[in-house]
């Protein structure tokens, strides 16, 4: 199965939101933690997300409409 990496940045009112969590329940996809960084004002977390594709996607797009930016990434997120 592919596995696409992003960056989801949160904003204040979202940070208590399960959006991680959602993606695994609702869209079937396995998610994995690579970094994160939570403060009360802010916050960022680099995902691993592994699942069909058009699922992928369709996941992304979700999170978007959730005033979360995503942003692609490339590499090994834990190494740099």
């Amino acid at each position: 199965m592919p596995i696409k990496r992003v960056k989801f940045t949160y904003e204040q009112e979202m940070i208590k939101e399960p959006i991680i969590s959602i993606l695994s329940k609702d869209f079937d996809l396995v998610t994995n933690i690579r970094r994160a960084d939570v403060r009360e004002d802010m916050g960022w977390v680099v995902l691993e997300i592994e699942g069909e594709e058009n699922e992928i996607q369709r996941a992304l797009d979700w999170v978007s409409t959730k005033e979360v930016r995503v942003d692609p990434i490339s590499g090994d997120v834990v190494e740099g």
